[in-house]
């Protein structure tokens, strides 16, 4: 039954495509023909008949070659339109690393930063076993092109700072780099570091705390972070996060 409904269809569209002022003009010098064989017309209304018959193809032929105008004019600015929003669009300032990058990512991140590092609001969690810190905090501390790290802590790392982070950074080569962390209490989700760059622009690694970000846990748990390129809009929002914090009194 699906079938039939689909080749009745086929055969509407056929039928509509059909040229029918052709076919009537060609009927009509057929029917003159005959009636000039049976005697029934003289030789003018033939050449009449003749003569509206090359008028109706020449119209014909206009009105095609209009369309044809149109069509070729209607692609044109369609193309034009679809090159105007390809330039328009710019590559994302976002990007979302997940766990099988996450070490990878954070380490180039750390080897390719320059100047200050601020580091807010970040899980000590992930740096109390050795080889994540040596993979996501070692590289920024012995990297001789950044000057200084300035953690920016909530209070209750404190205990965990003293005890995991702290006797680990100060093993490390220019440890002198890793300012004592500015204590406050932060009610913020978010947590963020900021690297300056060789064009002395700003980027930044972007997560925030709860799953499946982070989490508040010691077990192996899948982490994300956002890389934010110097370009993006939210880079002026966290440096204002952490200018706020850092700045305040205690």
């Amino acid at each position: 039954m699906e079938s039939d409904d689909r080749e009745k269809t086929r055969m509407k569209w056929e039928l509509r495509e059909i040229e029918w002022d052709a076919v009537a003009g060609i009927l009509a010098a057929l029917l003159a023909l005959i009636l000039h064989f049976l005697h029934i017309v003289d030789e003018g209304v033939l050449l009449m008949i003749t003569l509206v018959l090359m008028a109706l193809l020449f119209l014909r032929d206009l009105r095609l070659e209009s369309d044809t105008e149109q069509i070729t004019e209607s692609v044109t600015h369609t193309e034009r339109t679809v090159d105007e929003i390809r330039s328009a669009i710019n590559p994302s300032d976002l990007e979302l690393i997940g766990p099988g990058a996450l070490r990878q990512r954070s380490k180039r991140f750390c080897q390719h930063a320059r100047g200050d590092m601020i580091w807010f609001n970040v899980c000590l969690l992930m740096f109390v076993p050795q080889d994540l810190f040596d993979s996501l905090l070692r590289p920024a501390i012995e990297n001789p092109n950044v000057t200084s790290i300035q953690f920016i802590l909530d209070e209750s790392e404190k205990e965990r700072w003293r005890t995991e982070v702290k006797p680990k950074v100060e093993n490390c080569k220019r440890s002198q780099t890793v300012r004592e962390p500015i204590w406050r209490e932060l009610d913020e989700n978010v947590s963020f570091i900021l690297g300056e760059k060789e064009n002395e622009r700003t980027d930044a690694l972007l997560s925030f705390w709860g799953e499946p970000f982070m989490a508040r846990t010691t077990r192996d748990v899948p982490r994300y972070i956002i890389y934010v390129t110097d370009e993006s809009e939210l880079i002026p929002q966290l440096q204002d996060i952490e200018r706020e914090h850092r700045l305040r009194r205690s």
